[in-house]
């Protein structure tokens, strides 16, 4: 075991001090979807293009956003012109600056991508390089694949888009992003805080940048010490539903990427902390408020008064239940919660009751969701890191705290041919060239936190 342990030491002093790039062979990329190219043509080349208005209008029948001669692929839909132009091209509408066609945006981020790539020594050849740009360029322009918003909204602009931390390769280290064009390229961030009102104020700074480059954000709040928990200087704890109305507030006011999508935020109580059961109720009962607004004749819209007066509209809660709850609820047993800074029995409850109050307020409002703690840690894929207690926003992203994941999405039915058959190798294909896009791109990323894990997913 000692020779072991030297072994591996020497090993790691030797990897910091090689040079990644000397030591990079990179990889074999061919085309596949453009390998019929002729010389000189690309894939923006064999896209039928057309100009078109993209128009949103809200329920009043305002127009919220117009842009004319936007060129757009032919067979993509109204809606996909729609979102395209109002939530992705970049530059000032009006100004010269202003993206107009889907190759525009397309080109900013393939080519930047690609580029990336290339500069890293992630391809063996230049020419590997070209075919992965290719590739790309055609699953975007046809609809076979898909970036995350982040990505759109911020690879290849001229500003500075991020903020955080990166890992510097020739340092070794985690560095400060100061002066350098890093774009955050992930979409769905899970931020820890700590029982101190510094790290609530940090958690409220992370998750308003992370909200600013159009990402989204999940934390788990029990870490938080239940309302009127005596506090060390004497006074009387807020509970982190007070917390939660601060971060609610932020998260309505700061859109997604700088356009008028809503940020995406995820709220989690564990179901023994003491203050669970107000948790399950509070936006319930906001949401009661928002009816009576509404019978007075309070505009009620999405983003009209009744609604944008009341708290807790801009995340999805979740109760995080565990085995031992799930059974007591099954067995009509009692269920404690428990201190935070002590652990001591603070509230008993019925567990069917409180199980029952999530179904109703969910019944009422959509919310509370619910995860199931041991078994996400049971399907935990790192074992020996931590354990999980979060997730993002859709909460298809479960991992560690402090974490993030890059997203892709690949449309199946573009896969599948006339005669109803899926395409296997086709599909084979395009998984390969998304799966180097999230390894190629996750290095380079700042994170909003030092210890920021990220991992790519699609």
């Amino acid at each position: 075991m000692g020779q072991l342990s030297v072994d591996l030491s020497a090993r790691m002093a030797l990897l910091k001090t090689e040079d990644p790039q000397q030591t990079k062979t990179g990889i074999p990329f061919p085309r596949y979807f453009t390998s019929k190219l002729e010389a000189g043509k690309t894939p923006y080349d064999e896209i039928q293009w057309e100009t078109r208005t993209a128009s949103i209008g809200n329920d009043k029948g305002s127009v919220i956003f117009e842009q004319r001669d936007v060129e757009m692929p032919v067979d993509w839909s109204q809606t996909a012109t729609n979102i395209v132009a109002s939530k992705y091209f970049h530059g000032k509408l009006g100004s010269p600056d202003r993206e107009t066609s889907v190759a525009q945006l397309v080109q900013r981020v393939v080519d930047s991508i690609a580029d990336w790539g290339k500069k890293d020594g992630y391809f063996k050849t230049a020419q590997d390089g070209e075919n992965f740009r290719m590739e790309l360029a055609h699953l975007m322009l046809t609809q076979k694949a898909c970036f995350n918003s982040p990505v759109w909204f911020n690879v290849g602009v001229k500003e500075t888009r991020g903020y955080g931390w990166i890992y510097d390769e020739q340092q070794g280290r985690v560095t400060k992003l100061e002066g350098v064009a890093r774009p955050q390229c992930s979409a769905c961030f899970i931020v820890s805080v700590k029982d101190s009102l510094e790290s609530i104020l940090d958690l409220a700074k992370t998750e308003g940048m992370l909200f600013k480059w159009g990402s989204g954000t999940g934390s788990n709040l029990s870490a938080l010490r239940e309302e009127d928990a005596i506090l060390s200087g004497g006074g009387r704890a807020s509970g982190p539903l007070s917390f939660m109305k601060g971060f609610d507030a932020f998260a309505g006011v700061i859109k997604s990427g700088g356009k008028t999508r809503r940020a995406a935020k995820m709220v989690i109580l564990n179901v023994d902390h003491p203050d669970v059961d107000k948790f399950i109720w509070c936006k319930a009962k906001e949401e009661k408020k928002a009816y009576t607004l509404v019978e007075a004749g309070y505009d009620a819209s999405l983003d009209g008064e009744a609604y944008s007066s009341i708290f807790f509209q801009n995340a999805n809660n979740s109760v995080r239940a565990t085995d031992d709850f799930m059974e007591a609820a099954s067995r009509g047993e009692d269920w404690w919660t428990k201190s935070v800074s002590t652990g001591q029995p603070v509230k008993r409850h019925k567990a069917q009751d409180l199980m029952r109050q999530i179904a109703e307020a969910t019944h009422q409002c959509g919310d509370p969701g619910m995860q199931f703690d041991t078994t996400v840690n049971r399907w935990h894929p790192c074992k020996n890191t931590a354990r999980i207690n979060a997730s993002n926003p859709c909460s298809e992203y479960m991992f560690l705290d402090d974490s993030a994941c890059n997203l892709s999405s690949l449309n199946l039915m573009k896969f599948v041919g006339p005669d109803g058959q899926f395409d296997v190798e086709a599909f084979r294909h395009a998984v390969d060239t998304m799966r180097h896009l999230c390894h190629h791109v996750r290095p380079g990323l700042p994170h909003q936190f030092a210890g920021c894990r990220s991992g790519g997913y699609f």
